[in-house]
């Protein structure tokens, strides 16, 4: 219940960026689950404004009470006046309920809670979207962030079965300086999809990195067919593959700022937002170089 309310800011270079074109900072957001009377992670969100990011990924599962919709738009506060886009996670829709947690550790049966009360899920959309942020909810977008042209693809939250792979699927858009794709639950039929499409990262939430690790073990599961090796953090996909590969992309994967209300424990693995530094990819990197031990990870 303490390491629950130890949010800590993880940094993470990414190698994106054509040569010549500045460093760029992204705010990845995860997992908020706010209620509203969580006054420790509201005051430690507003604080996140202070990085003067130049660009916010919002992965979803920013609820988890139905009156938290205007407590979570104030806390991101002045980060919805930057450039950001967003995707919602099953928690955005659906109240929160007590399950058994050992649940999580059994193989998947394939049951999902779509039969509790919705909760306004379509305010916070409209804020968001109000604020200048783009939908990508099993779309297509692009944005401009200085002079760094973005191609965006985005679905619906996998762990639901929402995602319309189809209507995102074909090469990613050649001509943008970078190919970011968004969404809540790291399914490796999604990442399939990006990676083989010519995505140059996925940013993904869900996780919670495990909620539950144990030393040497790390986490004991991800609440999807992502491997526990990956609940968090950054990684390439496919998962042996290389910077350069054919089909291969930047995997990140935060794990998030919250708990479900019933569950508010973490045990090796503290609440997080991650800022990610988009740098210039190197020109010409040796053969013996290892991009992802390259990358630097705080």
């Amino acid at each position: 219940m303490w390491e629950a309310r130890q949010f800590v800011l993880r940094t993470v270079e990414v190698p994106l960026l054509p040569l010549g074109h500045d460093p760029l900072k992204v705010l990845h957001l995860s997992d908020i689950h706010m209620t509203p009377g969580q006054r420790v992670k509201q005051d430690w969100l507003r604080g996140l404004a202070a990085l003067e990011p130049d660009l916010v990924v919002n992965t979803g599962d920013n609820l988890a009470h139905r009156d938290a919709v205007p407590v979570v738009t104030d806390c991101l506060g002045e980060l919805l006046d930057v450039p950001g886009v967003f995707v919602f996670g099953s928690n955005d829709y659906y109240e929160p309920t007590l399950r058994n947690p050992v649940r999580y550790l059994l193989p998947d049966t394939g049951k999902r809670h779509v039969d509790e009360p919705q909760l306004p899920w379509p305010d916070l959309r409209d804020r968001y979207a109000a604020a200048g942020w783009l939908d990508l909810t099993n779309r297509l977008d692009t944005l401009k962030v200085g002079r760094t042209s973005f191609a965006f693809a985005g679905v619906d939250d996998p762990h639901l079965r929402m995602d319309r792979l189809d209507l995102v699927a074909g090469p990613a858009d050649a001509g943008a300086d970078v190919r970011l794709a968004v969404t809540h639950a790291p399914y490796l039929r999604v990442l399939d999809q990006f990676a083989a499409d010519g995505y140059d990262a996925v940013v993904a939430g869900h996780t919670h990195g495990g909620q539950v690790c144990l030393p040497v073990v790390g986490a004991l599961t991800t609440n999807c067919d992502l491997e526990n090796a990956r609940a968090k953090g950054l990684h390439r996909h496919p998962a042996d593959s290389r910077d350069g590969d054919p089909g291969s992309t930047w995997l990140h994967v935060s794990a998030g700022l919250g708990t479900s209300p019933f569950a508010r424990i973490r045990v090796a693995c503290r609440p997080e937002a991650t800022l990610l530094t988009f740098t210039a990819r190197p020109a010409s990197p040796p053969a013996s170089t290892d991009w992802e031990g390259a990358a630097r990870l705080g």
